[in-house]
């Protein structure tokens, strides 16, 4: 099997916490293409590829001349041309995360050379505002959408709901806080499920993303009623919030988007 030439470079890692960090990555000799805000790229690694020192040992043996491949969401502007940013959990027993996280600034990997996906904004009208949920690194494909688009110039109303399991697990926290304090349309709602284990006491939301719904939180910070005539529904991250924020969304009249079937709620399953 021919070996695929590593063609983009490690240009800096930032740990957001144990096992959750954020990579910027560089094209070597080759421009990035274009992307659309919300779309994802892939990333690739030989199997001879050095593991994390404490992820797990490799449960099977892997071709060394193989590349491994996993798909990732773009958390970087679309006008940003030299990197792509992408904000990645350590999967201990995994396959790729694993080696990414023994790579150091300057190491080689593949990086594929045409962003994907269709999680973006480009079917919402521009008079609907926008609900963006997510779980964990789900929230990178709305760093992108936050990052590509001047907010505070548009009428509508933003928010994002992001919940983890501690405060320092809420990666991009202090960014959107500073977005909240500069639009005022925009709206940030970072959510706990273990307060019992912050080190200082909690005064923020928590519990998980579906909370804030059902407690219409959202709804009393625009002082509005949110209905499915006005306002976009997006959905990335764990499956299981995912099921259960479709169910919610649908008895309040939302409905699942497809290309075929156009509707108010849009989805990235992670898993």
């Amino acid at each position: 099997m021919a070996v695929v030439e590593l063609n983009s470079i490690v240009a800096q890692k930032v740990e957001v916490a144990p096992g959750l960090s954020i990579i910027r990555i560089l094209p070597d000799g080759w421009e990035l293409p274009l992307f659309k805000p919300g779309q994802y790229t892939v990333l690739g690694l030989p199997g001879s590829a050095p593991r994390f020192v404490y992820s797990d040992p490799e449960p099977n043996p892997v071709d060394p001349v193989r590349l491994i491949k996993r798909a990732y969401s773009i958390a970087s502007s679309s006008k940003e041309k030299e990197y792509l940013e992408l904000y990645i959990r350590l999967v201990n027993s995994g396959a790729l995360t694993p080696r990414l996280f023994a790579l150091n600034i300057g190491d080689k990997l593949w990086l594929s050379p045409k962003a994907k996906g269709m999680f973006t904004m480009d079917d919402v009208p521009k008079d609907q505002n926008i609900i963006l949920f997510a779980t964990g690194t789900g929230v990178a494909p709305y760093m992108s959408m936050m990052r590509s688009q001047v907010i505070n110039q548009e009428k509508r109303n933003y928010a994002v709901v992001h919940s983890a399991w501690n405060s320092w697990d809420l990666g991009y926290r202090s960014e959107l806080l500073t977005i909240e304090r500069l639009c005022p349309n925009f709206h940030y709602f970072p959510v706990i499920s273990g307060p019992d284990k912050e080190p200082m006491p909690w005064q923020g939301h928590t519990g998980f993303v579906q909370q804030i719904w059902k407690d219409r939180i959202i709804q009393d910070a625009w002082g509005t009623e949110i209905t499915p005539e006005n306002t976009r529904m997006f959905l990335c991250g764990h499956p299981e919030m995912i099921r259960e924020m479709v169910d919610l969304l649908t008895e309040s009249g939302f409905k699942e988007h497809t290309n075929l079937d156009p509707g108010t709620i849009h989805l990235e399953k992670f898993w």
